[in-house]
């Protein structure tokens, strides 16, 4: 019998050989051929075949939900996935941000809440399979519909056309955007089942050859999955391309609107590829709402005909900063801050009613218990926050601010700035300097809306409706002053080489044109929010102040950060800033009163809290624990 010394001995000289072993097979034989265990049986992907979808030659159905990844804290991101798990859905549909990745000319970010390869690496490992969307053109109630605004410095620029300065750009940020998404596709042991081609193009249909370009340009950089098309009704013949999955989008199921499908493609399986589960809104607009069981009871009749579909959305998240967009048909209207849109979860990641109500759906259909849906974070009411001081933006602007000096008005997108890449969200500041007062007239050259000083006497607004205005009298020379927003750009429609912003053309005194400006950049990017931390001048904020001024104070939390919401009330217009992050735009008009602040975003103990007011500022912001998004209607 051998002693206990001698059997441990012989272990280790055991597994010491099978190691020397693996190494001289490893240095033996070429193993770079073999298939890895993740690819095994991943030869196939996605395919339609008889009007139904097969994966790996069976039968699939998608059971989809859109989540944007770039309005929702990366912190957030597996809880939101892991609730579509507990929902019955498969599926993941994320657009991708060209404006995000790519806000500077050359200059491509995809780190931090943009980590597009971390968003779809997680989305595989909670078990949910993803269709693509990355444009370049996506809508999605986004700024320009996604189209970087540098883009516009070129005066003959059409957008979502082949044209040259335009697919130019595109081929640049594919180059950089696609061999992130390659690896990820299903065939290489990634998520990616279906990739879609531009978005609702039939809607703009410009150019008959841009939809091959498109795809081409996928198909060129490595996307060997399926793709799609999306479109309306309206839309569908006009968006079609070659080798492409026509898919369509609606909110109400008209008769035949599914086999209208077979108008335009025949023997093809069916797909919603944005099923509208809410709407989006308005300033100065209601808060949309659609019923959850009209809703529920469609969703129903789509899967009962066999259809696979997609929930857009199925959770909404927020249109952070300055990245809302906007609609002009009949007139111009800016999109909210809060992208809740009344979707399955809430803008802060709730269940709704519509959760549950899909929940039993799905479940019926999958004929198998659902993961438990995850426990709901808490929110936090944090009560009063005192704004004690304030600083006047005529008293920021020669501490901070180098102004650019042009004898014309410059649009924004054509200021020197950023690396020749323009200024492309916030405020431009106007100045220049009159004799005497009269009849000031825009030409419909304000884009979108400008607050007009004597000095530093308010005097009225431009906008679309307002394009005139009475400066008064004055001795001697004075400044003249207008503060300009874009308060978004349009995201749909036909109007999109027409979003330059600032001003966009002369403006008249007495019917001669302006001169000499001086022209300063408000884009208020995080390096300017922490350099006004330091300049001096701020003081105690009297009992009655009229803006334009920034305001700060603190909030102090003794635990655990958790969201909550912010509400402004006596407050007019403005931004809000929490510890250098920009949550968005604030208006009393409403219908949104208050927004959302991620946990996440907070830090316990001291956090600053900034707020760039454009009139009247109150003295306090209350941190309340439920949101208020404003007097609601029902989609028709």
């Amino acid at each position: 019998m051998w002693p206990c010394g001698g059997r441990r001995q012989r272990r280790l000289g055991g597994v010491a050989f099978l190691v020397f072993v693996l190494w001289l097979l490893l240095r033996r034989f070429n193993w770079s051929e073999l298939i890895p265990l993740r690819l095994w049986g991943r030869t196939l992907g996605l395919q339609t075949e008889n009007s139904q979808f097969l994966l790996e030659g069976m039968p699939f159905r998608i059971f989809g939900g859109s989540m944007h990844y770039f309005r929702v804290p990366r912190e957030y991101w597996e809880d939101r996935m892991l609730k579509m798990k507990a929902c019955g859905l498969n599926t993941l549909t994320t657009y991708v941000p060209w404006n995000l990745h790519e806000q500077e000319r050359g200059k491509f970010d995809f780190s931090r809440n943009l980590d597009l390869e971390a968003f779809l690496s997680l989305a595989a490992k909670n078990g949910l399979w993803v269709i693509l969307r990355p444009g370049p053109y996506i809508c999605s109630e986004w700024d320009l519909g996604g189209l970087p605004s540098w883009l516009l410095q070129d005066p003959e620029m059409q957008l979502r056309t082949t044209y040259k300065g335009f697919t130019e750009a595109v081929d640049a940020y594919f180059d950089h955007l696609m061999p992130i998404v390659v690896p990820l596709q299903y065939k290489k042991g990634g998520p990616i089942i279906a990739v879609q081609v531009e978005n609702e193009y039939g809607s703009y249909a410009k150019d008959p050859n841009y939809m091959t370009y498109v795809k081409m340009a996928l198909l060129n950089r490595g996307i060997v999955e399926l793709l799609m098309t999306s479109d309306n009704k309206n839309g569908l013949s006009f968006g079609l391309v070659e080798g492409a999955l026509a898919t369509v989008n609606f909110q109400k199921l008209e008769p035949g609107l599914l086999k209208y499908l077979d108008t335009v493609q025949r023997d093809q399986p069916k797909m919603v590829m944005e099923y509208w589960t809410g709407w989006f809104d308005n300033w100065g607009g209601p808060h949309y709402v659609f019923d959850a069981d009209e809703m529920v009871n469609t969703v129903a009749s789509i899967l009962k005909l066999g259809a696979s579909i997609n929930l857009y959305m199925f959770h909404g998240g927020t249109n952070f900063g300055f990245m809302n967009g906007a609609l002009e048909a009949d007139e111009y209207k800016s999109d909210v801050t809060s992208y809740d849109y009344d979707a399955v979860l809430t803008e802060a990641g709730d269940y709704t009613s519509k959760f549950f109500k899909l929940r039993q759906l799905f479940s019926m259909i999958i004929g198998q218990p659902l993961p438990l849906p995850p426990m709901i974070e808490s929110k936090a009411s944090y009560g009063a926050i005192l704004l004690h001081q304030y600083i006047s933006l005529w008293d920021v602007l020669p501490s901070l601010l180098q102004p650019i000096k042009s004898e014309f008005p410059v649009n924004m997108e054509n200021l020197h700035l950023n690396d020749s890449s323009g200024q492309s969200y916030g405020y431009v500041l106007y100045e220049t300097v009159i004799f005497g007062g009269g009849h000031l007239h825009s030409r419909d050259h304000v884009r979108d809306r400008a607050q007009v000083f004597v000095n530093t006497m308010y005097v009225g607004e431009l906008d679309y409706n307002t394009v005139e205005l009475s400066l008064p009298e004055g001795q001697g020379f004075r400044q003249l002053r207008l503060l300009v927003e874009n308060r978004g750009r349009v995201n749909y429609g036909l109007a999109l080489n027409e979003q330059r912003k600032g001003l966009i053309g002369d403006v008249f005194l007495n019917k001669t044109p302006l001169r000499n400006f001086k022209i300063y950049s408000l884009e208020m990017k995080p390096g300017f929010m922490k350099s006004l931390r330091h300049v001096a001048g701020w003081s105690a904020v009297p009992d009655y102040f009229v803006g334009p001024a920034f305001f700060r104070g603190r909030l102090w939390i003794e635990h655990q950060p958790q969201d909550t919401f912010l509400k402004l009330q006596g407050w007019e217009k403005g931004v809000v800033f929490v510890n250098g992050q920009n949550l968005g735009r604030y208006w009393k008009i409403g219908p949104q009163e208050t927004l959302y602040l991620p946990g996440p975003w907070l830090w316990k103990g001291s956090n600053e809290i900034v707020i760039f007011e454009e009139r009247t500022a109150g003295r306090i912001i209350q941190s309340v624990d439920i949101p208020y998004l404003g007097r609601t209607q029902y989609v028709d």
